[in-house]
């Protein structure tokens, strides 16, 4: 191979060495803006749920920063350590959100945002994820109707034991026309995270103290 053959082999192996350089930059630089613009819109869609649940007017704390590590729990549904998030007002929490499973929907796990105040009713439900009937199962969906927003003001005294139930099955609350699986898994669900609540309600707000603290250094 001549001379002017050979530097020209060297130039164009150049050329792709130094467009592939700049073509791995861009993707790199691309994929790092998409990562952050992913993770801050997963953040503002999280706190609209989370705000949906205890409203900012409750608290002065971002929900979303504030959480304490719960242990698998089977009255959670989890088989692995979740996040519960903590609203606070002037330090002092006034409830907490937690992330329960409902193991028992009609397409498997419904996934819950179950907040509780510390007086032991409920701040509010929202459902965060699951495979349900669509035009059945997902009008647990608050988007779908308003029937995840009964569940708003109850306790284990409001109703009581038996009430916590869909009304087929002799409680309080409503089943959907066709569907009556899907409302029962949502309600045993709010009701087994209620019954945490009350069963570990010392440990947990210490564990919210805890957590001020920590973040006050």
């Amino acid at each position: 191979m001549r001379r002017p053959e050979i530097r020209q082999v060297v130039v164009t192996a150049l050329l792709l060495v130094a467009f592939a350089v700049v073509g791995v930059g861009l993707v790199a630089a691309t994929q790092s803006l998409t990562a952050e613009r992913i993770e801050k819109n997963e953040k503002r869609a999280l706190m609209r749920k989370l705000t949906q649940i205890v409203p900012e007017a409750r608290i002065d704390n971002d929900l979303t920063r504030d959480t304490i590590r719960i242990e698998a729990a089977s009255r959670l549904g989890t088989d692995a350590p979740s996040t519960a998030y903590v609203g606070r007002r002037d330090g002092e929490p006034v409830a907490i959100i937690f992330t329960p499973v409902a193991p028992d929907g009609y397409n498997g796990n419904i996934h819950l945002l179950v907040g509780v105040n510390v007086d032991g009713s409920i701040a509010g439900v929202r459902v965060v994820k699951h495979r349900e009937t669509p035009g059945l199962g997902d009008v647990i969906e608050a988007r779908k109707s308003d029937w995840i927003r009964a569940f708003a003001g109850k306790s284990l005294d409001n109703p009581d034991e038996k009430g916590w139930a869909v009304k087929r099955d002799g409680g309080e609350f409503d089943q959907f026309t066709g569907a009556t699986i899907t409302p029962r898994a949502v309600v045993n669900a709010v009701h087994n995270t209620l019954l945490y609540f009350e069963a570990n309600r010392q440990r947990l707000l210490a564990k919210a103290e805890r957590a001020q603290e920590s973040g006050d250094e």
